[in-house]
């Protein structure tokens, strides 16, 4: 893969976090009465959505092709680097588990009882996701720990990871509550997302890094 390929893919890790971004705020806003605050992502194309069939085109499927793309930039750009290389995969993975959750929408609001195939799938798609990016994030702490990326870049993704995984109780509660929850599953997701655009912008760059990533003479 040459040079300017590798630019391209490098900037669909930076544009994926903006994708969602835009594509979420227009599928809320052609879905009559949904609220950002309290509902899922996923209710904005669960069965009987009144974007039920955008929101997957919308969001989905672009981003499945960013994710895989932003993967595979890692992957070749972090050669040197067995565990970078690794953490490429799980963001190759994000981006299976994002065309799933969307091929298979959840249920009319998104409840857990007598739930379908498909929200269970759906499910299990939403559960890869989370951990794909967690995991990946996890790598990178510890190659700033051995001295093989910038040390701040630990720190941050520490931070992203700490922020997603703190939220989780309050998610539960949000459930149990029915007010809250699409805040915390915002905030959760979008700490895994600011890491994966920071990653991608420390990356652009071989003189941000201490040589774990160098790209391809």
């Amino acid at each position: 893969m040459n040079q300017k390929q590798l630019k391209i893919l490098n900037w669909f890790g930076i544009i994926a976090p903006l994708w969602l971004l835009a594509g979420v705020t227009i599928s809320g806003a052609l879905y009559p009465g949904y609220d950002h605050y309290n509902q899922a992502m996923s209710e904005l194309h669960a069965r009987g959505s009144a974007v039920e069939q955008l929101a997957p085109i919308l969001n989905h499927y672009p981003l499945t092709l960013l994710f895989i793309g932003f993967g595979v930039f890692v992957c070749s750009h972090c050669r040197e680097s067995g565990l970078a290389q690794l953490s490429a995969v799980f963001i190759i993975i994000h981006g299976i588990a994002t065309f799933v959750a969307g091929y298979f929408p959840c249920d009319t609001g998104c409840l857990l009882e007598n739930s379908s195939r498909s929200q269970f799938i759906h499910g299990v798609a939403g559960a890869v996701l989370f951990l794909s990016l967690l995991i990946a994030q996890l790598m990178w702490i510890y190659l700033s720990v051995k001295g093989q990326v910038k040390g701040w870049f630990g720190w941050f993704s520490a931070c992203c990871a700490a922020l997603s995984l703190a939220v989780i109780p309050a998610m539960g509660q949000a459930l149990e509550s029915g007010e809250g929850f699409g805040l915390y599953q915002r905030l959760s997701y979008g700490a895994s997302l600011c890491w994966l655009l920071v990653l991608a912008l420390l990356l652009r760059s071989p003189f941000k890094h201490s040589g774990v990533c160098s790209p391809r003479p």
